[in-house]
């Protein structure tokens, strides 16, 4: 279920999951959809949507439309990975994110994957524990990530220099 879209603003949109809902109602059953949608501009940017409609492509357009107004900045280091590592927990979804270094590739299952790929990181481990339902993995994974601090908040935050901050790797 993997799907696709760059528009001419420079988002990609990719839907991540469809769940098919039925009402029972007195005549029969009603069906519906749901869709659940990651955007992102493939430089640090990015927004998760669910949106419910009776067609399918009703509702990736409205995921979609609401994705784009729920757009937040992760920061990411050297534009490639994250900061550090970050754990993530959202009800039974509980995610292990790892930088990287160069190379290494997008190691991550699914809707990870998917977040991932939108936000612009090319280099990362993941690990996801407990469920495997989209929903809470995708959930988990944007607290792990809104949880990282970049070097320069930390440095404004202690009142330091950058490279006071920055550990030296040799």
């Amino acid at each position: 279920m993997d799907f696709k879209n760059k528009n001419d603003d420079g988002i990609l949109e990719k839907l991540v999951h469809i769940n098919r809902i039925t009402k029972v109602v007195k005549g029969g059953r009603r069906f519906g959809f749901s869709a659940l949608v990651v955007v992102g501009n493939q430089a640090g940017k990015i927004g998760i949507a669910h949106a419910k409609a009776k067609q399918v492509p009703d509702a990736i357009k409205k995921a979609n439309e609401t994705a784009r107004r729920k757009l937040i900045h992760i920061p990411l280091r050297e534009g490639r990975t994250i900061h550090h590592d970050v754990y993530g927990k959202d009800g039974a979804g509980k995610i292990v994110l790892r930088s990287a270094p160069k190379g290494t590739g997008i190691i991550a299952g699914g809707p990870v994957r998917s977040v991932c790929e939108v936000l612009g990181i090319k280099d990362i481990v993941a690990k996801s524990m407990g469920t495997s339902n989209p929903h809470n993995m995708i959930r988990a994974t944007m607290k792990a990530l809104s949880k990282q601090n970049s070097p320069k908040h930390i440095a404004t935050i202690r009142n330091k220099k950058i490279s006071d901050v920055i550990e030296k790797r040799g």
